[in-house]
């Protein structure tokens, strides 16, 4: 389905919607597809790209959180056990509704006594066990010296024993993304690159409609709409408070980091979980885009006007969590690429750290305003919160209406399977990687991709040497999914600026030059638009003490 944005601005000013969405993160995206197919009519918007900020600098688990269950019996608290069975419920939905964005993943826990395997065996039997009749995952396993080291090869001599449990993987992004084109087949408009400017009140407060503003355009324009909703993750307050000044912030931001290394530095397809790091954390190294991906860091964060970079001391932080767990220990300058996010953490007693924040969530209506907000939550309950906050909606509109997304696949979805990708070998006489490739990012829209490939030699191209895009994509990208930047194409419709930030530079001129004659820039603003892309990630490198150049 061809996706133009021109075409769904000029949409947008002729229609008077039930929903304006503000923020197509998976929160955002949920609730347009939700309310799409519940019959409403909707516009969903993004000051950036779709599923751009924190829904894409996630650590890519699908899961129902150990971590809260461990707490739910150490300190009896009933609303963290209420997260784990949630969390393993949406675990099942979203493995089932895009499974070529997903995986299941064993997740192995090193222990150096044989207590410490046996205290992790109870814990992840229950939560195995609370995952039970859900899905058909693995059960949790006790493993030898011999069978932790035959799973994850690189790891330390010390380990006595580990466990192995497993949880679901995606790729936040691609999912994302398919949320926002899934809503669009379901009858949504959808923007990126839109800011709020300002919401229009009646002389009672109740918004009735919103100025914005199209950023590549420059221009503003208003849309109509009955129900305004805030699904803008960390930066709920400021929406908040633009609709009623009176109301008080619920907000608590919390940044996160990850790092990408070597595929070789664990050399599994199998995930490494730390479970308790020196400040009482866990951290994950999991392979992920061909890569390693480690993380997450904790911390409090503030300066929302500012995207959230990787900083020197939290990769050293990283790495130096992980070196007593390895057998080769790894230095920070190995660090390809990185990413950071600000998680939406809903504020409780004022003393306590973000870590022990609940990431639950609230459906908030706004009274004077009429401003219904999505606040906190997890990637994971995603489509929980989506239809909580649809719920809120149809009982404001007096109406009733099922939830039909549990059964409804995204967007490449429908006919994939687990062989799709020696079909598209078998249909198409392309090689095995690249399919792989297209199977696991593209599903069953695959086609598509494989014959703009076909109508020229030109688009045939790899990017980089070292990774399987090629330049049809960057067409595909273009012609259906709304990508409009070079950072749209790199970091959010393939994953190549958090897999090396190198190679994203290296890429950046042919990127913009595809996106140039695509969109008839004048050479200055193609040229302006690369060196732009190549600061950001040269700023960001910088600041995460590695040299790109």
């Amino acid at each position: 389905m061809v996706l133009e944005r021109k075409e769904q601005l000029a949409v947008a000013t002729r229609t008077e919607y039930d929903l304006c969405i503000i923020g197509a993160g998976a929160s955002g995206a949920g609730v347009a597809l939700d309310a799409s197919l519940r019959g409403y009519q909707v516009l969903l918007i993004d000051r950036g790209d779709f599923g751009g900020a924190t829904s894409s600098k996630s650590t890519k688990l699908i899961h129902g959180g150990v971590r809260y269950l461990e707490q739910a019996f150490t300190k009896l608290d009933f609303g963290q056990l209420k997260q784990v069975y949630h969390g393993l419920h949406e675990r099942h939905t979203l493995l089932h509704l895009a499974p070529h964005l997903t995986r299941s993943i064993a997740l192995i826990t090193p222990v150096r006594r044989w207590l410490a395997g046996l205290y992790y065996t109870i814990g992840l039997r229950m939560y195995g066990w609370f995952a039970s009749g859900q899905d058909r995952l693995p059960h949790s396993r006790w493993l030898s010296r011999k069978q932790a080291l035959k799973h994850i090869p690189g790891l330390a001599r010390w380990v006595h024993s580990a466990v192995m449990y497993y949880d679901g993987q995606l790729d936040d992004a691609r999912y994302a993304l398919s949320l926002v084109l899934t809503s669009v087949k379901a009858g949504a408009t959808v923007i990126n690159h839109t800011s709020l400017v300002d919401f229009d009140r009646l002389e009672t407060g109740r918004i009735h409609g919103a100025t914005l503003r199209d950023e590549i355009g420059q221009k503003t324009f208003t849309v109509k709409a009955r129900h305004f909703v805030n699904c803008t993750g960390p930066y709920s307050d400021a929406i908040r408070q633009l609709a009623n000044p009176r109301m008080e912030s619920r907000i608590r931001p919390s940044k996160g980091i990850h790092v990408m290394l070597e595929a070789i530095l664990l050399n599994s397809l199998d995930g490494l979980l730390i479970p308790e790091t020196k400040d009482g954390r866990v951290v994950f190294a999991l392979p992920f885009a061909g890569r390693t991906l480690l993380g997450t860091t904790d911390t409090p964060y503030s300066d929302l006007d500012l995207e959230p970079a990787v900083l020197r001391e939290e990769v050293e932080y990283l790495v130096q969590t992980l070196n007593p767990y390895l057998e080769v220990p790894i230095h920070p300058d190995q660090v390809k690429a990185g990413f950071s996010g600000i998680r939406p953490l809903i504020t409780t007693a004022e003393k306590e750290g973000t870590k022990s924040l609940l990431r639950d969530h609230e459906v908030e209506y706004d009274d004077q305003s009429g401003l219904i907000s999505l606040l906190g939550g997890k990637w994971t309950t995603y489509r929980l919160m989506a239809s909580d906050t649809v719920e809120r909606i149809l009982e404001l509109d007096e109406r009733e209406e099922p939830d039909r997304t549990a059964n409804h696949p995204l967007v490449g979805a429908t006919g994939w399977h687990a062989n799709y990708e020696d079909d598209l070998v078998r249909l198409y006489a392309i090689s095995s990687d690249w399919a792989h490739h297209l199977s696991h990012h593209y599903g069953t829209d695959s086609p598509e991709i494989i014959h703009i490939y076909q109508e020229h030699p030109d688009h045939q191209e790899k990017w980089h040497p070292d990774f399987p895009y090629r330049v049809a994509e960057i067409i595909y990208h273009v012609r259906f999914e709304m990508a409009i930047t070079i950072r749209d194409v790199l970091a959010q419709r393939t994953r190549l600026e958090i897999q090396d930030w190198q190679a994203a530079y290296t890429v950046a001129p042919k990127i913009g030059h595809w996106l140039g004659k695509l969109f008839d820039w004048p050479e200055h603003e193609r040229d302006a638009a690369i060196l732009s892309y190549r600061t950001y990630l040269a700023n960001a490198g910088e600041k995460a003490g590695i040299v790109v150049k």
